[in-house]
């Protein structure tokens, strides 16, 4: 059949909304987005036929098609079953249930966001969370933003204005910033220290090597223009070797305040990383972390240290722009909360999967392997020894051990396989490696294993 009577044979978008199985889409995504995939399923249509193809069309193939576009699109559920706990992909840290709590009763009903209820008047968004963290790090004061990078890009920008005349007077130049080389770091998105710098007004000295820096090579950089001594943890990769690298106690010693990015929001210990109580104990005048990564709550950058300093964020024009929402304040303020009562171990589950121990997660990759073997009886199902991660841009080198449960096929692609269990509801998101499939359940959530159990029956009936 000729492409022109392939393409003439096309039914037109209003006869596709005709069909009964439109009214589906319609009533669950409305008529605008239904008409927008009907048409897209068509236009993929007419690429295959000019392509080459014989594609067999009809008002049914065209609404499965555009089923399938409409249900891609949005935020759903997934499983994640590839042992990687702060899966940047995959949305990080998981709120507790207390935090879902709290962020649902501040969405669906007034809240005293920015109302002083003792004075009757109006307050401040960012006098929300204080208190927590600053009986949590000792700091003097703090602020909540809506980003990590967005508090570093606040906190550089409020340092290089927050100067006093007196301290101007000296300047007879650009106000600088002085950055290690080995800490000039890119992390996820294209985030780049140097890019942040020049936003924020200053300009970047550098110093040292990529592999080492002194204390003496920060004393010579310093002069009337130094701004800030900004310290990194360059939290998503590790130089061994011949290195040498200066704290944030050392650094705030030579005079210029020091901002210390220990980026991943740890407060309580695990393997070397930086836990931010440290660097307030170390005097940074700003200490910057993550709210979703190590401290396992919502997105959210944040800022506690000296009260001058959190002070000029406040005031800076840049922190509207930055703000974090009511959403976020009440869901942080419920996932400190668990620190200060002792309880974060147990009730976040980021903290629970980073910390529960190897015997717990062999029991449950048994558990789920026993079922998996009553519903799958066409696979080769076995479990063994994992190595999960923090991810996140966290403990690039830190392994956790763990047990994941390995699928193969009589065909033996895991590729396959894996693909198969994607498109499941909800798609179940695993690793391949050795030729099988890997589920490990490390970062298997209630509810997971039986999402995974019918995915599976379903793949193997």
């Amino acid at each position: 059949m000729e492409k022109r009577e392939l393409l003439r044979g096309l039914p037109a978008v209003d006869a596709v909304l005709r069909e009964p199985a439109a009214e589906v889409l319609v009533s669950r995504h409305g008529a605008k987005a239904t008409t927008a995939a009907v048409r897209e399923a068509l236009g993929r249509a007419r690429r295959e036929i000019l392509a080459g193809a014989d594609p067999k069309i009809s008002g049914e193939t065209v609404l499965a098609v555009a089923a399938e576009l409409l249900e891609g699109r949005g935020l759903r559920r997934v499983v994640n079953a590839t042992g990687v706990v702060l899966h940047t992909n995959l949305g990080r840290s998981v709120l507790s249930e207390r935090a879902v709590e709290a962020a649902v009763e501040a969405a669906t009903s007034y809240s005293n966001l920015e109302y002083d209820i003792s004075a009757g008047k109006r307050g401040s968004r960012y006098d929300h969370a204080v208190p927590l963290l600053k009986e949590l790090t000792g700091a003097e004061d703090a602020l909540v933003v809506n980003n990590c990078a967005g508090a570093t890009l606040l906190a550089l920008s409020a340092v290089v204005a927050g100067r006093s005349d007196e301290e101007d007077a000296d300047a007879s130049g650009e106000p600088e910033v002085i950055v290690s080389r080995g800490q000039l770091i890119e992390i996820g998105g294209g985030f780049r220290i140097p890019e942040v710098l020049e936003l924020s007004g200053a300009r970047l000295r550098e110093i040292g090597t990529t592999n080492r820096t002194r204390l003496s090579d920060y004393e010579r950089a310093i002069n009337e223009n130094t701004r800030a001594i900004l310290w990194v943890h360059p939290s998503n990769f590790e130089i061994q070797g011949f290195t040498e690298s200066v704290g944030v106690a050392e650094l705030s010693t030579l005079g210029p305040p020091v901002v210390a990015d220990v980026g991943s929001g740890a407060l309580l210990p695990i393997s070397d990383e930086p836990r931010v109580e440290a660097a307030i104990r170390d005097e940074a005048a700003l200490t910057i972390f993550s709210g979703d990564k190590l401290l396992g709550g919502p997105q959210a950058g944040i800022a506690v240290g000296s009260a001058r300093w959190i002070s000029g964020m406040r005031r800076h024009p840049l922190a509207r722009a930055l703000r974090a929402d009511k959403l976020c304040l009440a869901a942080l303020e419920a996932t400190l909360a668990a620190y200060l009562e002792g309880t974060a171990g147990n009730e976040l589950p980021t903290v629970r999967m980073l910390h529960a121990p190897a015997e717990e997660m062999r029991e449950k990759a048994n558990q789920l392997a026993g079922k998996l073997v009553q519903v799958a009886p066409n696979l080769s199902i076995d479990v063994v020894p994992s190595v999960a991660r923090s991810g996140g841009g966290t403990l690039p080198l830190y392994e956790i051990p763990s047990y994941a449960v390995r699928l193969k096929d009589e065909a033996g692609e895991a590729e396959v396989l894996a693909e198969q269990l994607r498109v499941a509801e909800p798609p179940v998101i695993g690793r391949v490696g050795e030729e099988r499939l890997w589920l490990d359940v490390r970062t298997l959530l209630d509810g997971d294993e039986e999402a995974i159990l019918e995915a599976v029956e379903v793949l193997d009936g």
